[in-house]
């Protein structure tokens, strides 16, 4: 051997250790460890940890602290430290329940009891003007990220997302999200529940997957991917996995399920290692429509009485519990019923009270239910004994109460989603069911409004409280002294993150897998928590707001405000044609009227041009722009999906489950043709051969008994059926769907015409190339399947799209291939310049 060859070796040994520290230093950051850095145990042994210094993300490579020799045994080996949060970092319990007006539970002057809600304000401190953005996947996109929701592409629901910045539901590498931050810093983290910030071109099993949780920065994840989901048959993951714990176990709830999970998730970390620090985003979808409690709850509700009265009572009898717990000022003033647009209970027949009585009473079970299983998981952390240094941050409700069930509420959301509106009589039929897997229920519009007491307006409605206020508790026992103390500063959802941020003494980052963070938005909290803040002003200062094209500012005590145009339960109506004039201006001084009861633009025009001015401002910095007013049809707005610019799809015909709706074919307001090729062994056979829906509509194409059988459920109002006169013989067969569409389809919808969507057609059925059964469809489904449900081949697993059978429902015989054919309606140059013409005389009214 080379003499020299050793000693060469031995210098690129010494060269590869510096490398790290030479890296680190390109980065940036000192080659050393920084003095802020906290160590513990010996360095380099297995032992030892360290905090990191947070503003590059992942943590640069540690420098080998030990020694290479040639030979293992005459070399010292060193461990890379251990990645801790620095000492005295709590364990965070983030909870946020879902469509839950501000005045709703009892913690917030409401009557429907949450003495989970009460316990965590009880214990610490009770927010009263704390905001969200008004929509659901908004919020939450803040609330992880610290950034107003068009910063971080979320500027509508994901299931609405378009190809502008602010508006392609996704969270872009460069705004990394607290469970990132956390998880680099050494914490463990889950995401528990309704995500809603994966966009819905992403959520199939083929990914990709860095905007699911998991992706996000989150380790474990249960939970449903969409804006709601049924509690009793839910559309749910484990992590990236469809799972069915429903499946035989018809009293199961994923409410109480996912609570069962949170308090296995913490147990399991502190048997393995007690010190471990913990981040549990815990967000169930309780009370987002469907309003699915248990039937013991619903009997403890009803027994309570609490709505007898009706609305108009109940909003006097909230806002006296408000002034009595001090959660409004004194001198708040209750906003006025809206008179014309909602009726008073006095003008309502019986059997209108009756129904309404029963919404009320399902929705405040689900809402006690919920806060229940919150508390289980609060009990656990205690029974761990880890509540003293756990911050637990409690906010009731992501948006105000929804006024999405119509004013006479909705046995099926997916009714309303589609513009069917069915009157107090026709809803009667499921009155005892209200509740149950036979309904995907919500609440008449009144109700919400008086959940939002004293505010005006509700979800969606950007511009006034009703929509953005939501009460909110935080307790950190170890810190937070001032029990049951009040906090009256303004304060949004993106001041969540610095808050947890300077509570566990983590830096927000600057880089994050090279990529350079924007930086955060919102404005910690943590000086709330001192009771010699109480009075203290707030500090954030300004605040924008805007949804579906309604815009407001908060600043410095001002509110700007644009009242809606549209009925926020109006959803499959076109869109405004030019949202950036069409609205009026109000102004409000709520340092002195809390409820925005008293318009004061006129008198102030200064100040009134100056909020404009400002607001403008803040729409252009957070990429706001441009409005857009449309609500359902955006939800069919092309996107990039594995299905885009397809109009074929060729399936092997092995069982194939759980593809969700926006990588299915999509055979609404299109002609299409199902054609399945199977083989029926010789002893017969039943079971699914393709499905998309469940039942609160859809199509399936079975055999039952042999049979085969193609159904339409149009939404749970009627079903109909087409079927061969026989059970088909052992052997190959050809099964062949064929509609043929009336209209024009979604091609109008660029027009901001609706009129394409929704016609009838014929339906032909064919076996073995004979046609087997015809009939015309008056009426389709114009927009919307129901959004839990998913694409299935070979099996129906979440509900059962005909009374015909249960699910599974699976196929015995074989598959041996499926087509699906969309062929598109194409729109004539003559039909296309006669639409633009109608979209160029609304624009030009718009500007006029």
């Amino acid at each position: 051997m080379n003499a020299s060859r050793p000693r060469m070796i031995m210098v690129a040994l010494v060269l590869l250790a510096f490398v790290p520290a030479a890296w680190a230093q390109s980065a940036g950051l000192p080659a050393g460890q920084p003095e802020a850095l906290q160590a513990s145990g010996v360095p380099g042994s297995p032992g030892a940890t360290t905090t990191v210094d947070g503003r590059v993300l992942p943590n640069p490579p540690t420098p080998f602290a030990g020694h290479i020799d040639l030979n293992a045994l005459q070399s010292v080996p060193a461990w890379a430290p251990r990645i801790v949060p620095p000492k005295g970092a709590p364990n965070i319990l983030l909870i946020m329940t879902d469509d839950v007006g501000f005045s709703a539970p009892s913690t917030f002057g409401g009557v429907i009891p949450t003495p989970s809600l009460d316990r965590i304000a009880a214990d610490g401190l009770r927010y009263t003007n704390f905001h969200s953005t008004a929509l659901c996947s908004p919020t939450r996109a803040a609330l992880i990220t610290g950034k107003n929701h068009h910063s971080v592409g979320f500027g509508v629901v994901a299931e609405q997302s378009t190809g502008f910045p602010g508006y392609n539901a996704t969270i872009g590498p460069e705004n990394a999200t607290i469970g990132r931050i956390l998880l680099e810093n050494g914490y463990r983290t889950a995401w528990i529940g309704k995500n809603h910030n994966t966009p819905d071109y992403a959520q199939s099993q083929a990914g990709p997957f860095d905007q699911w949780p998991n992706g996000l920065g989150f380790q474990h994840y249960y939970g449903f991917n969409g804006g709601d989901t049924s509690q009793w048959q839910p559309n749910l993951f484990l992590d990236t996995t469809q799972i069915y714990p429903f499946q035989g176990h018809p009293q199961w709830n994923l409410i109480t399920a996912m609570a069962d999970d949170a308090i296995g998730w913490m147990d399991q970390l502190n048997s393995i290692d007690p010190t471990l620090p913990f981040f549990l985003y815990y967000v169930p979808g309780g009370t987002h429509a469907p309003h699915h409690p248990t039937p013991e709850w619903i009997d403890k509700i009803h027994a309570m009485h609490l709505f007898d009265g009706g609305w108009n009572n109940l909003r006097d009898t909230i806002f006296a519990n408000q002034k009595k717990l001090g959660v409004i000022p004194q001198s708040a003033q209750l906003t006025a019923w809206p008179d014309g647009l909602l009726k008073n209970w006095d003008q309502l027949g019986d059997e209108d009270k009756k129904l309404f009585i029963r919404q009320a009473e399902v929705y405040a079970a689900y809402l006690a239910y919920t806060d229940h299983e919150i508390g289980r998981v609060i009990q656990a952390v205690q029974d761990m004994g880890k509540l003293d240094n756990t911050l637990i941050i409690y906010i009731s409700g992501d948006n105000g109460a929804s006024a999405e069930g119509t004013p006479n509420g909705t046995p099926n959301e997916g009714l309303v989603f589609n513009g069917v509106y069915l009157p107090v009589a026709a809803q009667m039929k499921w009155y005892d069911a209200w509740g149950t897997d036979q309904t995907y229920p919500h609440m008449a519009v009144p109700w919400a409004w008086a959940f939002d007491t004293p505010f005006k307006w509700t979800k969606q409605i950007a511009s006034y409280f009703g929509g953005t206020r939501q009460g909110m508790a935080i307790s950190w026992p170890a810190v937070i002294k001032d029990k049951g103390g009040v906090r009256n500063q303004f304060a949004h959802v993106i001041d969540i993150v610095p808050t947890l941020l300077e509570a566990t003494g983590i830096p927000a980052p600057a880089v994050v897998d090279g990529v350079a963070q924007k930086p955060i938005e919102g404005t910690s909290l943590a000086y709330t928590f001192d009771k010699a803040n109480t009075d203290s002003p707030t500090r954030h200062r300004t605040q924008y707001f805007e949804m579906f094209g309604m815009r407001a500012l908060w600043h410095d005590g001002w509110m700007l405000s644009t009242p809606p145009l549209n009925d926020p339960w109006n959803l499959s109506g076109p869109a405004i044609a030019a949202p950036s004039n069409a609205f009026k201006w109000e102004l409000y001084d709520t340092s002195k009227d809390w409820t925005q009861n008293t318009d004061v633009a006129a008198t102030n025009p200064d100040k009134l041009r100056e909020m404009q001015d400002r607001l403008w401002t803040e729409l252009a910095s957070h990429q706001v722009l441009p409005l857009d007013s449309s609500l359902a049809t955006r939800l069919v707005a092309p996107r990039p999906s594995v299905t885009a610019g397809r109009t074929e799809f060729d399936y092997s015909g092995r069982r194939l489950t759980g593809i969700p709706r926006s990588s299915a074919p999509n055979v609404l307001n299109t002609s299409y043709t199902i054609k399945a090729d199977i083989t029926v062994p010789e002893t017969g056979t039943e079971g699914m051969i393709n499905t998309f829906g469940g039942r609160f509509g859809g199509y399936g194409l079975y055999l039952l008994k042999g049979k085969p059988v193609f159904v339409w459920n149009l939404l749970g109002l009627k079903q109909m059926r087409w079927e061969g006169p026989s059970a088909l013989a052992p052997g190959k067969h050809t099964l062949e769907f064929d509609f043929a569409y009336d209209g024009l389809g979604f091609a109008t919808l660029a027009f901001n015409d609706t009129s394409g969507i929704g016609h009838g057609g014929m339906g032909t059925f064919k076996v073995d190339g004979a046609v087997v059964a015809e009939q015309k469809m008056d009426q389709t489904i114009p927009l919307l399947m129901p959004i839990d449900e998913s694409f299935d081949i070979g099996a129906d697993t979440l509900t059962a799209v005909s009374p015909d059978y249960q699910v599974p429902f699976d196929f015995a015989g074989t598959i041996d291939g499926l087509k699906i054919t969309i062929d598109p309606p194409k729109l004539t140059p003559e039909q296309a310049a006669t639409l633009q013409a109608k979209l160029d005389a609304s624009l030009r009214n718009a500007n006029n």
